[in-house]
C-alpha cells in the first residue's frame, strides 16, 4: 500500500556507498531526508545529487542527515558519483543506497511488488516512479513526500524551506502560511484557543476569526550555568 504523511517510514537493511546500514539505527535522533532515482547515469539525477552535496551544510545546520538511493548496485553508484563531480563540481557526499534488487523501492511503495528481474536490463522508464523525496522526523514518521516526473528536477531549496516549517511547528502550537520563509509572520494553529493563544502569543493580528497572525516564536535562549 501506499504510504502516507504520519505513517512510520519503513525500516530496511541495504548496502550504501557508505556500507550496510539499518535505516532506524542510522536516522539515530535525527530529521533524515531520503531521496530516490530511478536509475544511475542519468541526467537530471545527476544534476540532482551535486547540488545536494553541495547545500549539505544548509541540512547539517538543521540537524537533518540526507540519504539517497537508485536503482542499481552501489558499484554503480561509485563511478556514477565520479561523474557527478566531473560535471557539477560535488561528489556525492552522503551515502546512496543501492537497490538493485528493488527491496526499498517496493517497500516505500515506489514500484509495485511484483517488480523483478535484473535491474541493469530495466531503463530509466521502467523505473521512472522512482523520484520520490521523504521528509521523516525523529520519531521516524513521515512528515512530507513528493513525487517528482524524470524531467523536472526537484526543488530541493524547498525541501529546506519545509524542514524549517515541520521543525517549527513541532516545537510550537503554529502553522506557516504560503510561501513562508523563515522570519516571517505564522499563524497561531487552529487546535489552539483564543485563552491559549493569548497566554503563549499575546495579542495578534485577526482579518477574520480563524486567521490569527502572530511574529514567528522565538527560540528560548538557554539558561545560563
Amino acid at each position: 500500500m501506499a504510504l502516507a504523511i504520519g505513517d512510520t517510514a519503513p525500516d530496511f537493511e541495504a548496502e550504501t556507498t557508505e556500507g550496510r546500514i539499518r535505516f532506524h539505527d542510522w536516522m539515530g535522533d535525527s530529521w533524515t531526508v531520503l531521496f530516490s532515482h530511478p536509475k544511475d547515469f542519468t541526467p537530471v539525477c545527476t544534476t540532482e545529487l551535486g547540488y545536494m552535496a553541495k547545500i549539505k551544510p544548509d541540512f547539517e545546520r538543521r540537524g537533518v542527515k540526507i540519504i539517497g538511493l537508485s536503482v542499481d548496485s552501489t558499484g554503480d553508484h561509485e563511478g556514477w558519483a565520479r561523474d557527478i563531480e566531473e560535471t557539477q563540481g560535488h561528489a556525492p557526499n552522503y551515502p546512496i543506497i543501492g537497490d538493485g534488487d528493488y527491496h526499498v523501492s517496493k517497500l516505500y511503495g515506489m514500484l509495485p511488488a511484483a517488480t523483478s528481474g535484473d535491474a541493469k536490463s530495466r531503463t530509466p522508464a521502467d523505473n521512472q516512479t522512482v523520484r520520490n523525496v521523504f521528509v521523516i522526523g525523529p520519531d521516524k514518521k513521515i512528515k512530507l513526500i513528493l513525487v517528482y516526473p524524470m524531467t523536472t528536477g526537484r526543488n530541493f531549496d524547498e525541501v529546506l524551506r519545509v524542514i524549517d516549517s515541520l521543525q517549527l511547528t513541532a516545537k510550537h502550537k503554529v502553522a506557516t502560511p504560503v510561501n513562508w520563509e523563515q522570519g516571517e509572520d505564522v499563524i497561531i494553529a487552529g487546535s489552539v484557543s483564543n485563552d491559549e493563544a493569548k497566554e503563549l502569543f499575546g495579542e495578534w493580528q485577526s482579518p477574520k476569526p480563524y486567521i490569527r497572525i502572530v511574529p514567528q516564536p522565538k527560540e528560548r535562549e538557554p539558561s545560563p550555568t
